[in-house]
């Protein structure tokens, strides 16, 4: 049976990424049908579709699918714990035959006895019993199990002697019990306290339950220093079998149990929600965490993204859902605490109406369990955004609206399908570039990214003076005449305001290549200034897609150049100092950078080490020692910037750069000329 959506799903796994994780394959009604775990999510699911998947059930499982969920988790222990949580909850008809489909295994305490016992299980979980896990190795929970009786000696329910004083002290208190005087095998070997022979009493056997629930809870360093301890007296009484014995020991405790942020160990009773936004949409993934464990996930998109503030964002989304469903968590975990969050507690506290009087309450965890499941819910809420946009075709959407809109708001006379940006990042003039970015289709071309050193000497900075240049070196008739410069742009931007723009508008009509439309971007408000327009400046509304995509535009400019001007200073940085000192020319500096390996290297050795070289004569080399500390002294003193851009420089490099990744130098090109 043809699956007519298949096309379409396969485009969509590819914005699935190759993390570990657990699926979820739907069907037409929005029922799971299919939960699976994988090492790679997109790889795993990409059989399915491609059919390289060899079950017999896998054409007609394929047949039906017409949506898919994943959730991504930290590694494999989790994924699986998860996938067992979903096939719980959801049942889905295809996994009949699953086959990981025993329990998982619990380390538990029988806390409802007397002398409560230590024991494997894969039972489900009773009253009066502490259940500690689950665990995804059989193997290292039974030896946890070995391990902490070997530290914390405590009765195992596996005792026949155990089990016998359990089944008496049902019938008879244990002030009245007779006990016999021999001790039980595990006592003899020191695995168990003696509780059979009355060698402990119940409340100082309470104190040994107390340790190994510490113990199994994670609280592993009083453990491991007694285990040290040992270790070392071994070694110090040459009992090297021993001591490699404790070695091991030590091993499998620190390598048991990789934290599971699925399964919590703190019995929450939580939602967590997660919240992805981009500029004029938001992707949320909320958790519901029962009984500890993540037992179902929900993803919403909102219409509104980095154009509301995150409070309003979140607030917005607790109203709305929590006012439409009836399952109210005694926590809400959460990156921000919502400005009326007393307010909003005691709301959903009436919500949740709980006859023991329960509250709800708002938590921004910093560090822990909850952070870690927050982190967990902050990922899948890029991820629901991802599957959203790739399901939807929401950036060709966006894209097409933002050049529609450009066409219309800047009076163009056609959509500007290609639109170059330029840029000037420079310090007193100094290493002075000029950048080029180019976007066709309203997206990033790279390969069409140039660079360009501006030639001019000047002691201050010029921008009108060094977009001039670029626009000479881009724009001129024989630069024209090259395949890498031949298409003219529908759009220039240039980085500035009104000055700018003229300055450009000027350079271009000496080129004879003023038929091309340029606009000039403010940062200040996000003003495009255009030549045709003498009211004013074009101002495009706030959060659409056309000032997005020119804010866009503008940051990877920005981003470009500054990139290109700090490498030139690090260049710069390891000739010029160098140069200053009398007696090094050429080949003295290249075997001197050579010796020490770099010039940080050399700027980090002393005086004598630069003379035991001797590469220079000792003079020289004390010369050379004067300036390079003169020149540290020169880097730690405070530097006053003389543009309003290289004070915001660092401030902005961040943002810009937190935007869009980073270009490799073989993306691009230096324009020399």
């Amino acid at each position: 049976m043809e699956n007519p959506k298949l096309e379409q799903i396969k485009q969509q796994l590819a914005s699935v990424p190759t993390l570990p994780g657990v699926y979820l394959w739907k069907d037409k009604d929005g029922n799971v049908i299919y939960v699976g775990k994988a090492k790679q999510l997109r790889a795993r699911m990409r059989q399915y579709v491609n059919f390289q998947d060899s079950r017999e059930k896998i054409p007609l499982l394929v047949s039906q699918i017409d949506s898919f969920e994943y959730i991504v988790v930290e590694n494999e222990h989790e994924s699986l714990v998860l996938e067992k949580n979903l096939i719980n909850q959801y049942s889905p008809y295809f996994n009949a035959d699953f086959k990981d489909d025993k329990s998982y295994p619990f380390i538990a305490l029988t806390t409802g006895d007397v002398f409560p016992a230590i024991k494997y299980t894969r039972e489900t979980h009773k009253a009066n019993t502490r259940y500690f896990g689950p665990y995804t190795d059989s193997r290292a929970a039974r030896e946890l199990v070995d391990i902490t009786r070997r530290i914390v000696p405590i009765c195992a329910s596996s005792c026949a002697d155990w089990r016998r004083l359990k089944r008496r002290l049902e019938s008879c208190p244990y002030d009245e019990l007779e006990l016999s005087d021999r001790p039980c095998f595990d006592a003899h070997v020191g695995l168990g306290p003696g509780a059979c022979c009355g060698d402990i009493n119940p409340e100082d056997y309470q104190e040994l339950v107390k340790r190994v629930s510490r113990f199994l809870s994670g609280q592993h360093k009083e453990f491991l220093d007694e285990l040290e301890s040992n270790m070392e007296h071994a070694i110090a009484e040459l009992d090297f079998e021993q001591a490699a014995r404790i070695k091991g020991r030590i091993d499998t405790i620190n390598s048991l149990e990789s934290k599971q942020h699925v399964v919590s160990s703190l019995n929450l009773n939580s939602d967590v929600i997660g919240i992805y936004r981009e500029e004029t949409i938001a992707g949320i993934s909320l958790l519901n965490v029962r009984g500890g464990k993540v037992i179902n996930t929900n993803e919403f998109i909102f219409n509104k993204g980095k154009d509301v503030p995150f409070e309003d964002l979140s607030r917005m989304f607790i109203l709305r859902y929590y006012d439409q469903t009836e399952s109210i968590p005694h926590e809400i975990i959460l990156d921000e605490m919502p400005e009326d969050a007393q307010v909003m507690e005691e709301w959903l506290t009436e919500k949740l109406n709980s006859p023991h009087g329960a509250k709800v309450s708002f938590v921004v965890p910093q560090r822990g369990e909850r952070a870690a499941l927050l982190q967990m819910a902050n990922t899948n809420a890029r991820h629901v955004l991802m599957r959203y946009k790739a399901r939807s075709n929401y950036d060709d959407d966006r894209i097409n609206a933002a050049l529609l809109q450009l066409e219309s708001a800047l009076a163009l006379d056609k959509p500007p399908m290609r639109i170059e940006c330029f840029d000037i990042s420079t310090i007193h003039g100094k290493h002075s570039v000029a950048s080029m970015v180019v976007f066709v289709n309203g997206k990033p071309d790279k390969s069409q990214y140039r660079r360009f050193k501006i030639r001019m000497e000047t002691e201050e900075a010029n921008d009108f003076a060094m977009m001039s240049e670029v626009f000479d070196r881009r724009y001129n008739p024989e630069k024209m005449k090259d395949a890498r410069f031949a298409q003219k742009p529908d759009l220039i931007i240039v980085d500035g305001g009104k000055p700018q723009l003229t300055a450009a508008l000027k350079q271009l009509k000496e080129l004879g290549a003023d038929d091309i439309p340029v606009a000039g971007l403010a940062k200040r408000d996000e003003e495009l200034f255009v030549p045709w327009q003498e009211s004013g400046p074009v101002v495009l509304p706030g959060g659409s897609p056309s000032l997005y995509l020119v804010k866009q535009v503008r940051d990877e400019a920005h981003r470009f150049a500054i990139t290109f001007h700090r490498e030139l200073r690090r260049k710069a940085m390891t000739t010029s100092i160098i140069d200053e000192v009398p007696g090094i020319g050429p080949k003295r500096k290249k075997q001197i950078l050579k010796h020490f390996g770099s010039f940080g290297a050399l700027k980090a050795a002393s005086l004598e080490e630069i003379k035991a070289a001797r590469i220079v004569p000792d003079p020289v080399a004390e010369d050379l020692y004067a300036v390079l500390r003169h020149y540290e002294a020169d880097e730690s003193a405070p530097k006053e910037k003389t543009k309003t851009k290289a004070k915001t420089e660092a401030k902005t490099e961040v943002e810009t750069e937190a935007r869009t990744e980073a270009i490799s130098p073989a993306n691009a090109s230096v324009e020399e000329g």
